[in-house]
């Protein structure tokens, strides 16, 4: 019988070990070759696993194992015909068994909580529904009857969490106990949503982090994609969307000024002549950060195309490691969701990162007249230790001037030409 051993692939070279996701097969169904058969978390990225052969494939590890880069996960038999039908239901069993195992927890704690109530009851005793001496003082400081509030104690008695449950009447209403569904439910981060946590505590507390704010008028990038959108998608495949705009003047802010444009590494600073621009990409399994190299070369429809390619794997569950390895400045939209203001956090070990929000139309003084414009408010959070004020600030105005005046500044007083028409 000719057996393959699958192993974890590396995902890439700082990663020693990834976390099973989920099988996207069960234990004795026939695979076909290159078939994704499982979902595996690494500490950037969340990777499909393909068979690498086809055959019946048998399960080595759980859902939520951690294994080791190299490690046998599954036995795939390359002898074994396909069968005509689906797959035997081999795999059935084991979640029949562990159904009960899951149950059980959740029964032997069920009754912990009355402990200390019926303990209560031993020394003291108290009238059917009464308060406890505790949940009195509570209920009388909130004015609360306390025949209007349902016990969860022995015999219907108030309990201290019962009084502090209960809430005040509104508009002459029955004050409102908890009666409802009080369970709770455990999950088990993933590997990717832990690396995350660990590298945001990090950057609050090993960073000098500030954010500055301004504000960018949009109305000539509503007026470019207005007048162009049709044209730009139908030459080049893909939308005139914000993020080539605001990536390009990022790309001109960055070279202005350099020092944004750097890292922290020990006692020395790392200045880049590249502009590496990782752009935010929410995904199934959280934020991820593809990289558009030399952005800086980039035309606008090539940013796009760019932006397009990575989101579409960010989305499959195809990007790799290395296409969200090493960018030196990231830009986060937090407007798609609605957010009007927020103080982005750095990706490290950039010192870096802008923040876009909501489009508002809103009321702005121009030219001693009050109109209504577009309005997004911008924020940049930045390390202090190796930016100072004038040049943050400086960059952000020099985003703004982009933004504000595209046609001038990013195009060449040529929009048409800019745009690639």
């Amino acid at each position: 019988m000719s057996v393959l051993e699958m192993k974890v692939p590396s995902p890439g070279e700082s990663i020693t070990e990834v976390e099973i996701a989920t099988w996207l097969v069960k234990d004795g169904d026939y695979v076909e070759k290159d078939q994704p058969i499982a979902e595996v978390d690494s500490d950037k990225a969340t990777l499909e696993l393909p068979a690498e052969e086809s055959g019946i494939i048998t399960l080595k590890a759980e859902e939520g194992d951690v294994v080791q880069v190299g490690q046998v996960v599954c036995l795939i038999d390359m002898d074994a015909a396909k069968p005509a039908g689906s797959a035997a239901p081999a795999a059935e069993a084991p979640k029949q068994e562990e159904a009960p195992k899951a149950a059980e927890p959740a029964k032997q704690e069920a009754p912990k909580p009355a402990a200390q109530p019926v303990a209560a009851a031993a020394t003291q005793t108290y009238a059917t529904g009464a308060p406890s001496p505790a949940a009195k003082k509570i209920l009388d400081e909130k004015g609360i009857d306390a025949s209007q509030v349902s016990g969860s104690g022995r015999d219907g008695r108030i309990s201290k969490s019962d009084a502090e449950l209960a809430a005040v009447p509104a508009l002459g209403g029955n004050p409102i106990s908890a009666t409802g569904s009080r369970s709770t439910t455990t999950t088990k981060l993933s590997v990717l949503r832990r690396k995350i946590a660990q590298r945001l505590v990090s950057v609050k507390n090993e960073t000098a982090m500030l954010t500055t704010f301004n504000e960018v008028d949009m109305s000539e990038i509503f007026r470019l994609r207005k007048q162009y959108k049709e044209e730009f998608a139908q030459k080049h495949g893909v939308g005139l969307g914000f993020m080539s705009f605001f990536t390009k003047a990022v790309t001109r802010a960055l070279q202005l000024y350099p020092d944004v444009n750097a890292s922290i590494d020990g006692d020395f600073k790392i200045n880049y002549d590249f502009c590496d621009i990782s752009i935010a990409v929410s995904g199934p399994k959280g934020l991820m950060v593809p990289v558009l190299r030399n952005a800086e070369n980039m035309s606008f429809q090539s940013v796009e195309a760019n932006i397009k390619d990575l989101a579409i794997k960010v989305r499959d569950g195809k990007i790799t490691v290395d296409e969200m390895t090493g960018g030196t400045f990231t830009i986060t939209n937090g407007g798609t969701f609605g957010s009007m203001m927020s103080t982005p956090i750095i990706n490290p070990p950039q010192s870096a990162i802008l923040g876009m929000h909501n489009i508002i139309q809103r009321p702005v003084a121009v030219d001693g007249q009050v109109v209504i414009r577009p309005m997004m408010y911008v924020a940049m959070s930045y390390d202090h230790r190796i930016i100072d004020g004038k040049e943050s600030v400086g960059f952000l105005v020099a985003v703004k001037e982009a933004i504000d005046n595209p046609v001038a500044i990013l195009m060449g007083g040529d929009e048409r030409k800019g745009l690639g028409l």
